[in-house]
């Protein structure tokens, strides 16, 4: 997690969507007309961040520049306050506090500001710091368009790897909001964690094994 409050970040620039020129994203004259210009306090880190700096594995090259980065910023998932918005924006206003997710709009939450079209955004909840905020997007879809893709109903039971990782406790706790049961597979040392956000099953993948679980689980 990237926290912008607690020190000042270098003035960087984020590439237009159509990534024919760069702007600099505190200039509040040139956001787009459904464009908002947000004002980033937080950014969370995932590992396709870390992919588009490595330009690894090497066909990510093939999309994202074979030579050079593609992206002059890189970074998904934002929350921060509204700087100001586009003529034709219609559901936010300077002050507000939204978060989003970058990657279809040209990335850019590692720069101090940057501006984003108004359907990547959301209103940030009240109840939520704009830390806990900006970890939302990746891992949080992530894991919702998979339980989806899953098709799993109240009362299934359901299997889940990694239960310990970014998109795992998203899972875990998503797939109890649906009222499944839930078993999370990790490390030892994360059996408690995983329990307290809700995993019915704890499973340590170094002593034991999900085999035992039979074919009932999702």
């Amino acid at each position: 997690m990237i926290d912008f409050a607690r020190g000042r970040p270098s003035q960087a620039a984020a590439f237009h969507r159509d990534r024919r020129r760069s702007q600099s994203t505190s200039d509040k004259s040139a956001v787009g007309s459904r464009d908002v210009l947000v004002k980033v306090a937080a950014a969370s880190v995932n590992a396709g961040d870390w992919h588009l700096l490595r330009g690894t594995p090497l066909p990510i090259r093939l999309v994202e520049g074979l030579g050079t980065p593609k992206h002059r910023i890189i970074g998904n998932d934002i929350a921060g306050r509204v700087e100001a918005v586009g003529k034709d924006v219609t559901q936010f206003r300077p002050g507000d506090e939204v978060f989003g997710e970058l990657p279809r709009c040209g990335f850019g939450a590692y720069a101090e500001f940057v501006s984003a079209p108004e359907k990547a955004l959301a209103l940030k909840p009240t109840n939520l710091s704009f830390e806990e905020a900006a970890a939302l997007p990746t891992a949080g879809c992530t894991a919702l368009q998979g339980l989806r893709k899953g098709r799993i109903q109240r009362g299934d039971k359901v299997l889940i790897h990694g239960a310990a990782g970014g998109v795992g406790t998203f899972a875990v706790q998503i797939a109890k909001a649906f009222g499944t049961e839930v078993t999370g597979v990790c490390s030892t040392r994360n059996l408690g964690m995983v329990r307290s956000i809700g995993a019915d099953h704890p499973l340590d993948y170094t002593t034991q094994t999900s085999r035992r679980l039979g074919n009932d689980t999702t």
